[in-house]
Formats: structure tokens, C-alpha cells, sequence
């Protein structure tokens, strides 16, 4: 049975908890490999709306659901998110969590926070949750560890020498008062009795899990364009949430995957700083915005709306070997005449049909648009790809021409039952 990736196409917010959901029930284990609270999934299930942050959307079905170790894990937030799925009735004892994945302390929002107000105009637009200062105390090898909540020694040590330098920056950069390591000691040590429970070791539950030929889904929080190596860099966030990142970020060999699965919405929306060559910052984008409900799970921002931009999808589909593309929100576009798709870009008066490879030529990227010819009718109710639309079909197949990759199922509304299959996606 099929190990099974699902990444986000664009810049995040493509809808993957929608699509990871239409897996769900014959799914065995659903993992979530990188990000941290950063991300999140809204999913409606029986009329429900739910917003999961650091919980993988398994954790609304049957499967089991599972943190690897390539997440950063806010112990506080973790358990508020399980407190309140608990509370709706939802059964959270299933849940695993990776003994390696990393913890997010307080001052790693400390410092995340006043480093955005330190750089100013240059700011990375991040959301002040400590995901990236607990990323880069991992690389620095300062990070502290799920498994080392239940030494109380190590954990002193640990925390002490990631506050040794980060105090100096505090008080003597920012000024900052410092933080005193029991602080943070206090903090963790509450938490140790209740996640220990939840903690096991991810790469055998999953390698056991694949030897017994069940199906084991990885969702990958944020998208291919906001991966650190790959994406708008320094735009991006601080992990890999890209197809191969399932494999670092969970303990699996790459030979076990079988399907990957890109996300794209069917325009394209963008949190935070960085280029973004079809942003509308016209009534259209504001159509889009208010019509798509484009506020962050998570932070509540605006999104920024623009056409779809084939470019993008066609790089994240090549990079990460997609098999498949589910393709989010159609029925938002609903009611255009026409629906102008970014097919090229010009830079420096040169047309180019790929990605530039330059950080500075995408910047200046001016989109060219083929411009489809829209519909009026009501969508959300098709379960069929017969049942749509003459000119929605044509729209989807274009866009299955320009990004090399077939779509094998459509989102037609929020709720779980509003989608339509052409392929199965197991």
C-alpha cells in the first residue's frame, strides 16, 4: 500500500487539510512532517468548522495521527488545540508524537518578535510564534528535544546555554530584559507527564506501519514556493515543507513513496512579504479576498489574492514529481466573464515560460495572461466532472496543459462532501 505525500502547490493556504480529508477514511496513519503553529488547516466536517494548528487533520477520522520529528512543537498551544477538539467530542488518544521533534519556548517567541521589529522595512513577515529561532537552535544544536522534558538535568542544561547568547542579544541588542532559565524550566517540566504518553518512536511506528502494506498519508504544512531551499527565499518559512521533507521530517526512505499529491487553489493567495507577479490589488482581489474568506487559520491575516499563476504550480509539480494536483476552490471563481491565467512572464522585456531562476528576475516578473472564458452557474453542488460546466471544464483542462500535470479532484466548497473525483487518489 502507498506511502502518500500532499504539498502545497503555491505559497500555502491551497486548502490541503480539504484534500487531505478526502483521503482520511482509508487512510491508516496521517503525519505531519515540518512547520510548526505557524500553519493551519480549516476543515468543515457534518457542518463543523474546524482550525487545527500543530494537529495533523487525521486526527478527524480514523486514522492515526502523528507529529514527526521535522515539526516544532508549542507544548502550550498543542494542548489547547487538543483541549479544545476534546471538548467538541473529537477523540484525541491516538495521537503520536515524534520523541525528536523539537519544542518551541517562550524565548523563542521573544526573540522571534523583536527580530521582526529589528529589521524593519526588511522584515520577513513571519507570525511571531518562535518557529523560525526554534529552527535555528536545532541547526545551531541548541534545541531542546520532546525526549528531553523527562531529564530534568539535561533540559537545565540545554536551556541554560541557549539563554547564555540569547540573553547577551536581548539585553544588549534589543533591549530586552533577560530571561532566567527557570522561567522556561517551569514552563516545560509541567507539560513532561502529559505528552510522555504521546511520545514514541515515529520512524518505527511508520516503517512497521508501510511493512504491514497500510496506507500512511504525510501532510506537509505551507508550500513548496515557502520551503527555505526552494521557495522566495528569504520569504519563506524555516523548514522543508516540500515532498522530500516527508522523508527527513518523519523517518521513511524515499523509495516508500508512492503518490504526491500538489495542492493548488484555483487562483492564488500569499500571506506575508516577497513577490508575487499576479497580485491584484484591485476590486478583483478584494472579490476574490471577501468570496474565498482568504484570513489566515492561524493569524487572521488578509491573504493576498491574484490569478492563477501557472508558473508557480508548473515549478512545484516538477520539483516535487507530483503525481497528481487536487485543486482547490473553483467555485470562487464563479461569476467572471473571463479568468485571466498567468501562462509567461516578462523580465527585462524577455518572455520566459519557466520560473527565473533569480530571486531578483522573479521580483520584477511581469505576468502575461491568457485570458479563459468564465461561467455563472452555481458549482458547489457538482460531483461530477460531467456535471460542471462546459467553460469549467475547459478551465480546468487548460490548466492541466500548462503545468504538466493531471487534476485528478476538484474542491467545489468548504464542506468535505463538496468535491468532485476524476481519479482516485490512492
Amino acid at each position: 500500500m502507498p506511502g502518500i505525500v500532499v504539498v502545497g502547490a503555491q505559497w500555502g493556504d491551497e486548502g490541503k487539510g480539504k484534500a487531505t480529508d478526502q483521503l482520511g477514511d482509508r487512510v491508516d496513519y496521517t503525519v505531519r512532517y515540518s512547520g510548526g503553529n505557524n500553519a493551519g488547516h480549516t476543515l468543515v466536517v457534518n457542518g463543523e468548522k474546524y482550525a487545527l494548528h500543530l494537529l495533523p487533520s487525521g486526527i478527524l477520522n480514523d486514522s492515526v495521527p502523528v507529529i514527526g520529528n521535522g515539526v516544532v512543537v508549542d507544548l502550550d498551544v498543542l494542548f489547547e488545540e487538543i483541549d479544545g477538539l476534546n471538548a467538541r467530542g473529537v477523540d484525541t488518544s491516538k495521537l503520536i508524537i515524534s520523541a525528536n521533534a523539537h519544542v518551541i519556548t517562550e524565548y523563542h517567541k521573544v526573540m522571534d518578535k523583536v527580530t521582526e521589529r529589528f529589521l524593519g522595512n526588511r522584515r520577513i513577515g513571519t507570525t511571531g510564534r518562535g518557529i523560525g529561532p526554534a529552527y535555528s537552535d536545532k541547526i545551531n544544536r541548541l534545541g531542546i528535544r520532546i525526549q528531553d522534558l523527562f531529564d530534568e538535568n539535561i533540559l537545565r542544561q540545554k536551556v541554560e546555554a541557549a539563554l547564555e547568547q540569547k540573553n547577551h542579544l536581548l539585553v544588549k541588542v534589543y533591549n530586552r530584559r533577560a530571561i532566567e532559565p527557570n522561567e522556561i524550566l517551569e514552563v516545560l517540566l509541567a507539560h513532561a507527564e502529559r505528552v510522555r504518553p504521546m511520545v514514541a518512536d515515529v520512524t518505527r511506528v511508520l516503517n512497521d506501519s508501510l511493512d504491514r502494506d497500510e496506507v500512511v498519508l504525510f501532510e506537509g504544512a505551507q508550500a513548496h514556493h515557502l520551503d527555505v531551499d526552494h521557495g522566495t527565499y528569504p520569504y519563506v518559512t524555516s523548514s522543508n515543507p516540500i515532498a522530500a521533507g516527508a522523508c527527513t521530517g518523519s523517518g521513511v526512505g524515499p523509495m516508500r513513496i508512492n503518490r504526491v499529491i500538489g495542492i493548488a487553489k484555483a487562483y492564488t493567495t500569499r500571506v506575508g512579504e516577497g513577490p508575487f507577479p499576479t497580485e491584484l490589488l484591485d476590486a478583483d482581489g478584494e472579490k476574490l479576498r471577501t468570496d474565498g474568506a482568504e484570513f489566515g487559520t492561524t493569524t487572521g491575516r488578509n491573504r493576498r489574492c491574484g490569478w492563477f499563476d501557472a508558473l508557480v504550480v508548473e515549478a512545484a509539480a516538477t520539483a516535487n514529481a507530483f503525481t497528481d494536483i487536487f485543486l482547490t476552490k473553483l467555485d470562487i471563481l464563479t461569476g467572471w466573464e473571463n479568468i485571466p491565467v498567468c501562462v509567461a512572464y516578462e523580465v527585462n522585456g524577455e518572455r520566459t515560460d519557466v520560473l527565473p531562476m533569480s530571486q531578483s528576475d522573479f521580483h520584477h516578473a511581469l505576468p502575461v495572461y491568457e485570458y479563459l472564458d468564465g461561467w455563472t452557474e452555481d458549482i458547489s453542488g457538482c460531483r461530477t466532472f460531467a456535471e460542471l460546466p462546459a467553460n469549467t471544464q475547459a478551465y480546468v483542462r487548460r490548466l492541466e496543459e500548462l503545468v504538466g500535470c493531471r487534476i485528478s479532484g476538484i474542491g467545489v466548497g468548504p464542506s468535505r462532501e463538496q468535491s468532485v473525483m476524476i481519479h482516485d487518489l490512492i
